[in-house]
């Protein structure tokens, strides 16, 4: 056994990653304050083909340096917009037949793992700020709300953290289907 080679990876271009179709999924950042969670978010949605990012209220933008150095030039890849709020977002995304799925602990939430996800649906994931969550207004608009089960003593994860494992179950499932 040995690690694989930069060149032996099989990488697409820039180029090549904008002309290859995407999955039918969006990301959605609600005032997240962080540069360095919407690098690594988009450095996720790069790998797993993420169709576009939303980018609302207070949430960083390129050209943005914490954002440079975690995306490690996936902000290049992704497509982004800037959203006044993400009741805006989520109301474009339905707009084009997007499920709404908000990533929160609430009354209603069911475990990620329970949760349903088809290649013949398209989805928009809906992602809180680090303190406060996701915005209550946004909540009321989303179609299902998921949480990620956790047994240890904190009450959350970093949102980036969560966007990699909601990310990878929606695109492991949608793939299987």
């Amino acid at each position: 056994m040995r690690k694989l080679k930069l060149h032996e990876l099989g990488r697409k271009t820039v180029e090549e990653f904008i002309q290859t179709n995407k999955f039918p999924i969006r990301v959605i950042l609600d005032d997240i304050r962080s540069g360095h969670n919407v690098g690594s978010v988009f450095r996720t949605s790069d790998a797993f083909l993420v169709d576009r990012v939303y980018l609302c209220g207070k949430t960083p933008a390129p050209p943005h340096v914490e954002i440079y150095k975690t995306a490690l030039g996936a902000e290049d890849t992704i497509a982004w917009e800037k959203c006044s709020s993400a009741v805006e977002a989520i109301q474009r995304c339905r707009q084009e037949g997007y499920s709404i799925i908000g990533l929160e602990q609430t009354t209603a939430s069911i475990k990620l793992h329970q949760a349903i996800f088809s290649k013949h649906e398209k989805y928009a994931l809906v992602l809180g700020n680090e303190v406060n969550g996701v915005d209550e207004n946004a909540l009321k608009l989303c179609d299902q709300i998921v949480e990620i089960p956790q047994l240890g003593t904190k009450h959350s994860l970093n949102v980036s953290v969560t966007a990699g494992i909601v990310l990878w179950e929606v695109f492991s499932k949608m793939i299987k289907d």
